[in-house]
């Protein structure tokens, strides 16, 4: 019987929810700092990192158990970038995820302390993780230092920043976005499938899913951020126009952007065709890309 994919991220997002906390609390740290790691991890947002990484496991057919502390870890991630992102001298943002941004309640300092701590505790989920031989923590520590650092998601911000005002082409727009974005998102699906024991030809096949699934990840962001209600998203909408972005709608129009979008997601399912295993579920998590409302 295949599992209806409302079920599973419900279920699977409460799961981390319930696990995330736990590894702060933990922690032999300032309060102050504690208290501002938290309220970014517990300012809600979809999980779509996390439960990607469950889904794999899903996928083969494998306990999720062994996915729990690698999911955590690349949701911190994911939410230090958040943090920082958010900061003055980045793209100065009041409010995300509906919620005033870590700096306005806890002050720029803290802000930024509280990303690093959330950076540097990512790496010690995963090397600490009882269930996982060495061999795999060693692979999996690799993939995020790959996807989350200069070569991944930080050089993607900053190319991204020096990008600003610049009329970019379409391949630059792409490199971007497939380093800040599409890569941790990858990430996500590699190290599932890592944990998972997954053939090293489907780990082949999935680096090429997981860019077409980024690349479309990102689009969808740019039309939501012309379209998209700002209730439901959680953050002000437009931030790209007033700060005079290169996005795929500039470059490609609106209805270019769509088009282009409808074309990743395509491409993404063809190639899970290849995949030793069939998934309903990695189909429907394509869908939900494509069509997501914040």
């Amino acid at each position: 019987m295949t599992i209806q994919l409302n079920q599973f991220l419900h279920s699977r997002k409460q799961i981390i929810e319930n696990a995330l906390p736990s590894y702060i609390e933990k922690l032999q740290a300032p309060h102050s700092l504690k208290a501002a790691m938290r309220y970014s991890l517990e300012a809600g947002g979809k999980r779509l990192r996390p439960i990607l990484v469950l889904a794999l496991l899903h996928t083969y057919k494998q306990s999720e158990d062994l996915g729990i502390a690698t999911a955590c870890a690349v949701e911190m991630i994911h939410t230090y970038s958040l943090i920082h992102d958010d900061l003055p001298c980045m793209d100065d943002d009041d409010l995300r995820r509906g919620k005033p941004t870590n700096h306005k309640v806890f002050g720029e300092a803290l802000a930024v302390l509280a990303g690093d701590g959330l950076l540097t505790q990512s790496f010690s989920l995963i090397v600490n993780d009882q269930l996982l031989p060495a061999d795999k923590k060693l692979r999996i520590v690799s993939e995020l230092v790959n996807a989350a650092g200069a070569e991944g998601m930080v050089g993607g911000q900053v190319s991204d920043m020096e990008g600003e005002v610049k009329k970019l082409t379409l391949s630059e727009l792409q490199s971007i976005h497939e380093n800040k974005t599409a890569k941790l998102l990858g990430f996500s699906i590699i190290s599932g499938a890592i944990l998972a024991g997954a053939p090293e030809e489907d780990i082949d096949n999935l680096r090429k899913f997981a860019y077409h699934l980024g690349i479309a990840f990102q689009i969808r962001d740019d039309i939501l951020d012309i379209e998209g209600n700002q209730m439901i998203l959680g953050k002000p909408v437009g931030s790209d126009t007033i700060n005079e972005k290169t996005t795929y709608p500039s470059i490609l129009t609106m209805q270019g952007a769509k088009e282009k979008l409808n074309d990743h997601i395509d491409f993404a399912k063809e190639i899970l065709n290849n995949l030793s295993v069939r998934s309903e579920l990695l189909y429907q998590m394509c869908d939900l890309m494509a069509n997501r409302d914040h």
